[in-house]
Parts: C-alpha cells; structure tokens; sequence
C-alpha cells in the first residue's frame, strides 16, 4: 500500500467513524434523576400572618429534593432519591417528596401512594390527560435536546415542559405524560415549582424493579380530591395550595 492509498483509507475510516457518531443514540430502558426545587418564599407571598414571616427568616428561599425515574419499555417508576442535607434545617416540606408514582402507558394507567400530612392515599386511576401545545423553542437538558410544549391542567395550572424524542417512552417526573418522547423538564411558572433531569443513565432496568406501591387508603383522583377538599375547606389559600401540590 502506497502513501496516497494509506491515506485514503484513513480519511475513509474517519468518516465512516464520524457519521456512526453522529447517528441519534434511542433509549427505550434507563434511569433518570430529576431536581425538584421549590421556591418556599414565593409560594408563602400574600401570607401575612406573623407565624408565616418567622418561618421565612428560618429557612432558605429555596428547597431542591432529588427524584429518581426507571423507565423500561412502556413502565415507569418515579421514587424519591437521594437525600438533600441542604434541607436538614428545614422543619416545613412542601407536599409531593415522598410520592412514588407508577405508569404503564400502554395500559394508561398510573398507581401513586401520596402521604398528605398523617394520611397515606394509595390513587390507582387512568393517566393525566394533558392537551400539550408543541412549540418550537428548544434547549439542553441533560445532554438531550429537547423541545417545549405547555399545558393547562386541573382547569388553572399552567404547564412548561420539555421533552426529547431520544428516550422512546412517553412519560416523565410525577404523572406528566402524553408528549412524543420523555419529559426532562416540568416547570409550573405561577405555582414556583420546577423538575428538571440532571442525568441519564443509558442502563438495564429489570422489570422486576418497576413494581406498583400498595400500600395506602384505596382511592381515585376524584375521592381523594373531594376527601381533601372537605378536610381543608377551612385552611383558606394555603389549603388551595396544598390540594394543588397533592393533585400533582
């Protein structure tokens, strides 16, 4: 082999190496860990009570909690993760930490035990139905691009969030769902809360690890709504806000 025919055979083996780079990785099986960060102060603002702006001088403006995802196929499991000493401090957490929630898309189904205060609710119902409006605007999360889309859900809540069409199941953090490929990033904007994936982890998942919580008081979103509902009439905004935070 001359030096001429050397040389092309390298400059062919680059390329041949660069377009396989080049080629989208799909995930259809892996983990997923979310941020969860919560701004305490601005959720409190129009709380005048006296209690509330001692507990503010207490506590940082905001409380960041880490959330673990498995995906395999068409399961989803989302459980809490590792924990924040950050938060160590703190003696009020917002409602949601300790929510496991279990998907099957295909089923539509979702199984989620959700600890409201001293009552831990089991909710087995269908999926969230979320009419998403796709946009164009785009950004990284976690080394994916992923693209936006908002939401209006439970009549009020305004939606944004971001997902990639390089992780094939059609899930995300808490019950979001129902975008062309894995949600990365929730933001709620007038609700001051955010999930947004930190790492992937292209990794086997056996599905003998995706298992559906059963423990807690058998319910639907409905009951346990209504349920909450009665149980916090009296609590005013702050009751409001922690149906909202529950019906997640």
């Amino acid at each position: 082999m001359n030096a001429k025919q050397y040389m092309l055979l390298v400059i062919l083996l680059c390329g041949t190496w660069h377009s396989q780079a080049q080629q989208p990785l799909y995930l259809t099986a892996g983990k997923i860990e979310f941020e969860k960060k919560v701004n305490m102060y601005a959720q409190m603002e129009g709380e005048d009570d006296e209690w509330v702006q001692v507990i503010k001088k207490n506590m940082s403006q905001f409380r960041v909690t880490y959330h673990n995802l498995l995906f395999n196929g068409d399961s989803i499991l989302y459980t809490p993760g590792r924990s924040n000493p950050d938060n160590s401090s703190m003696e009020f957490a917002p409602l949601g930490e300790d929510n496991i929630v279990f998907t099957n898309l295909t089923a539509s189904q979702c199984v989620s035990q959700k600890k409201v205060y001293d009552e831990r609710y089991l909710v087995k119902d269908s999926t969230r139905q979320i009419a998403w409006k796709l946009t164009n605007e785009t950004r990284m999360i976690a080394g994916f691009e992923c693209r936006r889309a908002n939401a209006l859900i439970m009549d009020s809540v305004y939606v944004v969030a971001f997902y990639t069409d390089a992780i094939i199941p059609a899930g995300g953090p808490e019950s979001f769902n129902g975008l062309p490929g894995m949600i990365l990033g929730v933001a709620l904007p007038h609700d001051h809360v955010s999930w947004f994936a930190t790492k992937v982890y292209a990794e086997a998942v056996p599905v003998k690890l995706l298992q559906a919580p059963a423990k807690g008081k058998a319910s639907t979103n409905k009951t346990m709504q209504e349920e909450l509902q009665t149980t916090m009439k009296r609590w005013g905004k702050y009751g409001q806000k922690n149906i909202l935070a529950a019906m997640l």
